[in-house]
Order: structure tokens, then sequence, then C-alpha cells
């Protein structure tokens, strides 16, 4: 098996092809694994007969969807470059980030078409030639194919595979502090370490339920979702975040685990009469990107709950520290230890080790 991350689905599909892969909770969508990589194929094999050729770049402007799955382990297994895009965006910093990685081709969703008409508008400010609107019930752009005809026109068949290891797979746009955005690198190599290492460091069993509600254009999504394929794990994810929504899909679907951030996990506390709902089957939630209040891990932990709060960045594709319920409780103010594939330290600005209690910059 090659050490291409696409390869994860067409695995996970032939070990476990009846289970549900994906849950759509606003799509009243359910596709087993088999029916997602299936999905996927058809997509990557429609491409490749559109001509793509490894290490293109293909812009995804969706919402969380199917379709944003699916397209993320298509492009993965023909050797593309994913570039996901931030949809809270306005079109000149859209076109910044298609022009800065050399985006060819965009998938986008239909309710973002006045950003992307604007775009098209704009001709060679971007070098985007191909455009695939996922229509739904809106009507397809003169200048666009629809991503639905495009691809269920493609077999079913499984591609060859375009890239493994340190080849590109993805370019992930992070604001950071000052100037413009700046895109992070991930290979293969480095999106499979860290799901190896999610998976090591976390209490994942067999045929767990996920619940998902960060934005797919984001690693904290991105990675825990490939996670989730690599363990057998059911995804049930929201298009966008909605705390009566999250209690009422925790009871319908089971859920078993989930990520949310720090302020999503206090608004479902705020939800009235949340206790009316079974969260039994619960055991975990990861909770990272802002602090953690000691107060926020104690309510959970007293129903039963587990949160492990990470620390991570996009540059390490998600993964760098995780800490337990037990020990946030122990040692509140500590970021915990280090993921299982990932090494970090404190250094001065001499780039030396920082010596216990001296401050220093995180590597």
């Amino acid at each position: 098996m090659q050490n291409n991350l696409g390869l994860f689905l067409t695995k996970r599909a032939f070990l476990t092809p009846e289970r549900e892969g994906y849950v759509d909770s606003h799509a009243d969508l359910r596709l087993s694994f088999r029916a997602l990589n299936a999905r996927s194929n058809r997509l990557a094999n429609a491409l490749v007969a559109a001509g793509l050729k490894p290490g293109e770049r293909v812009g995804l402007l969706l919402m969380n969807s199917a379709e944003f799955m699916e397209a993320y382990f298509a492009l993965a297994k023909i050797g593309a470059v994913v570039v996901p895009l931030n949809w809270r965006l306005v079109p000149d910093e859209l076109e910044f980030i298609l022009k800065d990685s050399g985006t060819r081709r965009l998938i986008y969703g239909d309710e973002f078409l006045g950003s992307v008409a604007e775009l098209h508008a704009r001709g060679e400010k971007t070098e985007v030639s191909h455009w695939l609107q996922v229509a739904g019930s809106e009507q397809t752009a003169p200048f666009a194919e629809s991503y639905e005809a495009f691809r269920d026109a493609a077999s079913e068949s499984e591609p060859e595979p375009g890239a493994a290891d340190e080849d590109m797979l993805y370019i992930m746009y992070t604001s950071g502090t000052t100037g413009l955005p700046k895109g992070v690198v991930h290979t293969h190599a480095s999106a499979i370490w860290a799901i190896l290492t999610i998976a090591a460091n976390s209490d994942y069993h067999d045929a767990d339920r996920y619940l998902g509600a960060l934005p797919m254009f984001h690693v904290g999504a991105l990675t825990p979702l490939a996670v989730n394929v690599y363990r057998g794990a059911t995804s049930v994810v929201m298009r966008s975040f909605d705390p009566l929504l999250a209690w009422q899909l925790i009871e319908r679907e089971k859920i078993t685990t989930g990520l949310m951030v720090p302020a999503m996990l206090n608004f479902m506390l705020q939800v009235e009469d949340f206790e009316r709902f079974d969260f039994s089957a619960v055991r975990w939630i990861m909770t990272g990107a802002a602090p953690v209040p000691v107060a926020l891990t104690q309510k959970y932990h007293h129903m039963g709950i587990g949160i492990l709060q990470v620390y991570g960045l996009t540059e390490s594709c998600g993964p760098a520290c995780v800490m337990t319920s037990e020990n946030a409780l122990r040692k509140p103010g500590s970021t915990g230890q280090a993921f299982f594939h990932t090494d970090v330290k404190l250094v001065n600005d001499a780039g030396e080790t920082c010596a216990s209690g001296e401050p220093g910059e995180v590597l």
C-alpha cells in the first residue's frame, strides 16, 4: 500500500464497506464507506479525464458537506493539491489565495455564487479556468459545470494513485498576526503522521460516532475527519454549528466522540434544559484553539464526558500537545504532553533549550 492519504478511504471501504462513513446533519444524507469511496473515485476519474495532472492545485470553497469530504480524498488519490478556502473571506482575499497558490480549478457551493461570479469576472487576476458548482437547487452559473453531473458521468473504479509520501497534499492558508495569509504546505507523509499521532493518543473504539462542527477548511476539522476514516469511525458532520442541534445529534446519532472549540462547548451548556438529552454514549470531546476554563472542564467531567485539551497549529497538521480532563483539573494552566509522534521543546533567543521555569519559544 502506497503512502497516499486518499488510499486510506480505499482501504476503509474494503474493510468496513457497509458501515456509515459520513452523515450530513442538514441534507439528510447517509453514506456508507463504500458509497463515499465510490463518489470520491468518480470525481477523481472525471478530473483525470478532464486533463488534471498530479501537482495541479484545486480550490474547495464549500461548506461542510459530503462533497468536501469526497473531493479531499479524490484529489489526494490522483495527486492533486487541495487548497481549502475559508468561506468567510471576501473576494479580494480569495483572489490573493487563488493567485498565490496557483489554483487552476475551483469547486464551490452555490451559496458562494456571488463571490465566485465576481472572481470569474476578474479574468486573469486568478488562474482558475475550470469552475465546478455544487448546485443543489440553484441553476449552475453560465461559466461553470454542474459538479454532480461532472462527477456522476465517470467510473467508480479506483484511479491510479498520482502521489505519495513527500508529494504535496494540500496548502492551507493561515491568517497569522501580520500581513497577508500564508500558505502552509502539507504532504501525504505529514498528513498521515498527524493521523497516526492522534489515533495513538486518543481512546478510539471500533465503530465510534464522531460529531464534527468545525469548518472543514480548518486543520482542526480536516485532520480528525481523516482520522475517522483511518479508524473506521462514522463522521456526523454539522454544516455549521448550532448548540441545540449539537445536543439533538448527540442523542439521535448516539455520538461517542467529537471536537469543539471552548466557545462551542460553553454555548451548549447555555441551551435551556440541555440535561433532557441523552448524552450517555459520549466518552470524550477534544477542544482547543483557545484557553479552556477549568470550570468548563469540570462541568463536562461531572457529566461523565472527558475533555481532551489539544494545543495544535496548522503547521503541525493539527496535533502538538494534549491533556486529559483529569490532568486539566489536576494541573490547570498546563498545555499537556506532546502527542506520541510529536516533540515539543522551549528554546531561548539563542536557540538553546530552556531550563525548567525559564520562559522561551515553543518549537
